[in-house]
């Protein structure tokens, strides 16, 4: 069935504003109240893969799930060299987004939560901690130092990201949002995957919960996916960008950022091509792997 673009945008906003309440609500308890800064109309938003951290969150994720048998090598590889195909042509592919979305949901559905979570907390120390760019953590924190609230933007689910803005003293994480009963997932998203205009949507939403004014806030990104975002906020910022994203830096006046040199940034760049949507894949690919290995 063709999804007609109204639909898409409205699946955007549903996304974007299930994101914001997650987030809202996570940052609250994790202090036991939304913390109120100094500056209280500013904050700066970051994305995660190759801008807050080297290479995939999701696909660290993967890889921390085939350290514990849940899938093999193979299936982690395969999805992988769907995303390698995206980033080398430069334009996504709508079944194969399609496709990364029936897997990730296929990969929680039936699953609790607090399993994701666990999980998450373990490999973000073994896979995740030492692959944070120390510049763009530096960024991060000259906001938190100003007064201002800094939130994370990404793809990866809320639950992940939550805990990589946890651990890294952030205010919070904006994620994709997975639908829950009783404690389990039911396979099905709130909305899509916060990813292109959901992002915006996502930022545009907590700035009305806050009463942040969008002009005084700014945005990173590595990617020209991200640019719905980065064109919301009064100041954008480029970081590690990749060529699309250069060129329309440049053209619009943006800041670039770059933490990549030399043999690093070939190998940081090799990593940053296996992104969200093939890493959900493969860990959804690997736990139906597993789920098969069972019956």
């Amino acid at each position: 069935m063709r999804t007609s673009s109204t639909e898409q945008i409205d699946s955007a906003k549903v996304a974007g504003r299930a994101s914001a309440e997650a987030a809202v609500a996570a940052a609250s308890i994790q202090d036991g109240t939304l913390t109120t800064p100094p500056d209280l109309t500013a904050a700066a938003f970051f994305d995660v893969d190759n801008t807050m951290m080297m290479g995939a969150s999701l696909f660290h994720f993967a890889r921390g799930l085939a350290a514990r048998k849940f899938f093999n090598a193979g299936d982690l590889a395969g999805f992988a060299w769907q995303q390698l195909k995206f980033r080398i042509g430069g334009r996504e592919n709508p079944q194969d987004i399609q496709a990364s979305r029936e897997l990730a949901l296929s990969f929680v559905a039936g699953r609790s939560v607090e399993e994701l979570v666990n999980l998450s907390e373990e490999i973000y120390d073994e896979l995740m901690a030492d692959r944070i760019w120390a510049g763009t953590r530096a960024l991060a924190q000259m906001h938190l130092d100003a007064g201002q609230r800094v939130w994370l933007v990404t793809a990866t689910p809320v639950e992940l990201a939550s805990i990589i803005a946890r651990r890294l003293g952030l205010t919070g994480a904006l994620g994709t949002v997975s639908e829950s009963e009783n404690g389990h997932y039911t396979g099905r998203l709130v909305g899509e995957m916060l990813h292109g205009r959901a992002k915006a949507h996502a930022v545009r939403a907590i700035a009305a919960s806050e009463g942040l004014d969008l002009r005084r806030c700014t945005a990173y990104s590595d990617s020209a996916n991200d640019i719905p975002m980065l064109s919301v906020v009064g100041t954008a910022v480029a970081v590690n960008p990749d060529q699309r994203l250069r060129e329309i830096a440049r053209a619009r006046g943006w800041e670039v950022r770059d933490f990549r040199t030399g043999r690093k940034a070939v190998r940081i760049g090799l990593n940053s091509m296996l992104g969200a949507g093939a890493a959900a894949g493969a860990v959804a690919a690997g736990l139906a792997y597993r789920r098969r290995d069972r019956s």
